[in-house]
C-alpha cells in the first residue's frame, strides 16, 4: 500500500498497538459511478447449492468481498470463475450482463458483502430476458 493510500495515521497519544490494515482489492480508474448514485452495501447469504440471481445487470458498478465459502461469478465476456473467502470482485454495471453469482458449495452456505452504486430512480437488479440472452450469446465466454 503506497503512502497516498495509507489508511493509518500515527497517533502519538495512543497507548495501544495501531490497527492492522491490509489492502485486499482495488479498482483503479473506476469511472462508471452514475451521477447522483445511491450507494448501498448488502450482505448476501447463499444457501448450499443456491444458483443465485438469474442473469441480470445493474445500473451502476458493484464491488464485493467474499466473507465465507465460495461463489461462482460470471460477467459477460469473461469466463465463469470461483471466488473464495477473502477474494474481491468488481462489476462495472451498465450494459454488462451478470450471468452467475451462485454458491459454489452444495454442503455449506456462502456469504459476500457487496457495495453497489445504483443510478437514481433505477432498480438495483434488472432481469435480462431470454430473448436478450439469445441475441447476445456471442458475447458470453465459452463455458467448460
Amino acid at each position: 500500500m503506497s503512502a497516498e493510500h495509507s489508511h493509518h495515521i500515527e497517533n502519538p497519544n495512543s497507548t495501544t498497538p495501531p490497527p492492522q490494515i491490509e489492502m485486499i482489492g482495488s479498482v483503479p480508474n473506476a469511472r462508471q459511478i452514475p451521477d447522483g448514485a445511491e450507494a448501498m452495501t448488502l450482505l448476501v447469504t447463499l444457501p448450499p447449492g443456491c444458483e443465485g440471481a438469474p442473469p441480470h445487470r445493474h445500473s451502476g458498478p458493484a464491488y464485493g468481498y467474499v466473507i465465507k465459502g465460495s461463489m461462482v461469478f460470471e460477467l459477460e465476456g469473461e469466463p465463469a470463475r470461483v471466488l473464495k473467502a477473502g477474494e474481491t470482485f468488481w462489476e462495472p454495471g451498465g450494459d454488462v450482463i451478470h450471468y452467475q453469482d451462485g454458491n459454489a458449495l452444495t454442503d455449506a452456505e456462502s456469504q459476500f458483502v457487496v457495495t453497489m452504486f445504483c443510478a437514481p430512480g433505477q432498480p438495483m437488479l434488472i432481469p435480462v430476458s431470454a430473448e436478450e440472452l439469445e441475441e447476445r450469446k456471442d458475447r458470453r465466454a465459452p463455458r467448460a
